[in-house]
């Protein structure tokens, strides 16, 4: 278990996810929270990761759940409300028949997909690419 650091959006600025909880054993879930952001761990967003064996015990299963919460400030008092959320759930499944490089290889293109400039548009406004 380690602190996870990230580019923002700007593709400058780095911001750290804190390692807050480690899984203690297989089916529980690892906790990182941004507590840079925020006044209070309720406004801050966090990432819980878990992996355990499939039911028929052919396969690793993990799932990664990120949540976002969607602040405003009252233009009165000053108080930040959360208002809504950005939540991403990924769920992955690799059988234990994978060998290393197509393990790695796999899970390598997996993220690299996610993280490409296309798919975070189209996660940013809510809709597929078109033609």
């Amino acid at each position: 278990m380690a602190n996870i650091t990230v580019k923002k959006a700007d593709g400058t600025t780095d911001i750290t996810y804190t390692a807050m909880n480690p899984a203690s054993t297989d089916g529980t879930r690892a906790l990182w929270r941004a507590n840079t952001v925020g006044d209070n761990p309720q406004q801050r967003p966090y990432l819980t990761y878990e992996g355990k064996a499939s039911k028929d015990g052919t396969r690793r299963e993990t799932i990664s759940n990120f949540v976002y919460p969607i602040t405003v400030t009252n233009a009165v008092t000053g108080v930040k409300s959360v208002v809504g959320y950005y939540t991403e759930r990924t769920e992955r499944k690799l059988t234990l028949l994978a060998s290393d490089a197509d393990a790695s290889e796999a899970t390598a293109q997996a993220a690299n997909l996610s993280a490409s400039a296309l798919i975070k548009s189209c996660s940013a406004v809510g809709f597929a690419p078109g033609g």
